[in-house]
């Protein structure tokens, strides 16, 4: 039989799921000889990368942005939920604990993103910084690259939009001040729960939920524009904090709210249902249950205009909540509304392109 896994500290998942990419499978069986074997170590491996090309876009009509950045590929962070683990199958790497645990940070981030700012063709619209993995993961403590993605924004003007789970962002309140002040920036905290215990198993190096929120309220006091998603929804975890999640934001300073409910692509899949039925056995076929009535009777639904909110009954009461909730407090007006382009300036040029 397969040997049985056991939860790491401080990790999301403690397996790898097969790449879906590689052209052979291996697992491990349990022969009996190795019952007193030392578990093995999962320290964090960066690799470094030199990218061709640092501006990725997107043509996906339900995000608010057709331009993103990412420093990293990988988060030490360990969201077992996260939307981003199937995309470290294309570096031959596992899903599940390699996505954690072995990343890849462009180093040479500021040279490529400047020249492609200086392009004469580029137009600039708002770019959305750190989207697929946080740029402000424990690794960008030394890396540094989303505080120089900042440091060029500021210096071309450009307009750029944050989303994280880490306090780190407040080293960056001195840019984060300057960009605000010019309608440059926006700030957007990922929050999925208040309970300590909860985001410890869930996104086990994620800063806490307070510690997201004195975060939030010390942008909001500095003029930094603040807004929450609370993403993902889990039917059964962590749906039933939805509202108080809403009014521990507004209260933080956030003006705008979104949310989005647990998508379930690929290896997530598999991934997310272990980790599951590790740690809420009693309820794992609820939640499941409630998931596959959401979309469609699958784990996932990929359709655009469907992915982010389901369909169904309970997907259809979470949207009445949500909105009878975001209404109440006051968090209605438009997510990354308003940022300004007109002021994008290369440095040496005489004046922005507007």
């Amino acid at each position: 039989m397969s040997r049985p896994h056991v939860p790491i500290r401080g990790r999301g998942t403690a397996i790898n799921p097969h790449n879906r990419f590689a052209p052979t499978r291996s697992e491990a069986e349990d022969d009996g000889w190795f019952q007193d074997e030392t578990p093995p170590t999962h320290a964090t491996e960066v690799r470094r990368e030199t990218a061709k090309t640092i501006i990725t876009r997107n043509q996906s009509p339900d995000v608010g942005f057709d331009r993103s950045v990412n420093p990293y590929r990988g988060c030490e962070h360990g969201c077992i939920y996260c939307f981003a683990r199937p995309s470290h199958a294309y570096w031959d790497l596992s899903p599940g604990i390699d996505f954690e645990t072995k990343l890849i940070a462009k180093t040479n981030l500021a040279e490529r993103l400047e020249a492609e700012l200086s392009k004469p063709n580029y137009v600039p619209q708002p770019i959305a910084l750190g989207i697929n993995t946080d740029g402000y993961q424990p690794i960008e403590r030394e890396y540094e690259l989303t505080r120089q993605a900042l440091e060029i924004m500021l210096r071309y003007r450009h307009p750029v939009s944050i989303i994280t789970k880490g306090s780190l962002i407040i080293r960056d309140l001195d840019l984060l001040e300057q960009l605000a002040a010019q309608n440059l920036v926006s700030v957007a905290f990922s929050l999925t729960t208040l309970d300590d215990e909860l985001k410890r198993i869930m996104e086990p190096r994620t800063a806490a939920p307070g510690a997201r929120l004195r975060a939030m309220k010390t942008l909001h006091d500095h003029g930094v524009p603040v807004n929450v998603m609370t993403a993902p929804i889990i039917p059964m975890i962590n749906d039933m904090e939805l509202e108080a999640m809403l009014e521990a934001a507004r209260d933080a300073g956030a003006s705008s709210a979104g949310y989005v409910l647990l998508r379930l692509p690929l290896e997530i899949a598999d991934l997310f249902e272990d980790w599951l039925r590790t740690h809420f056995p009693d309820r794992a076929n609820h939640v499941m249950s409630l998931i596959r009535q959401s979309r469609g009777g699958k784990n996932y639904d990929s359709r655009f205009g469907s992915r982010m909110r389901g369909e169904g009954q309970f997907a259809d009461l979470l949207s009445q909540r949500f909105r009878l909730a975001r209404r109440r407090l006051g968090l209605d007006k438009r997510e990354w509304a308003g940022l300004d382009c007109s002021r994008f300036a290369p440095p040496g040029s005489q004046m922005g392109l507007f």
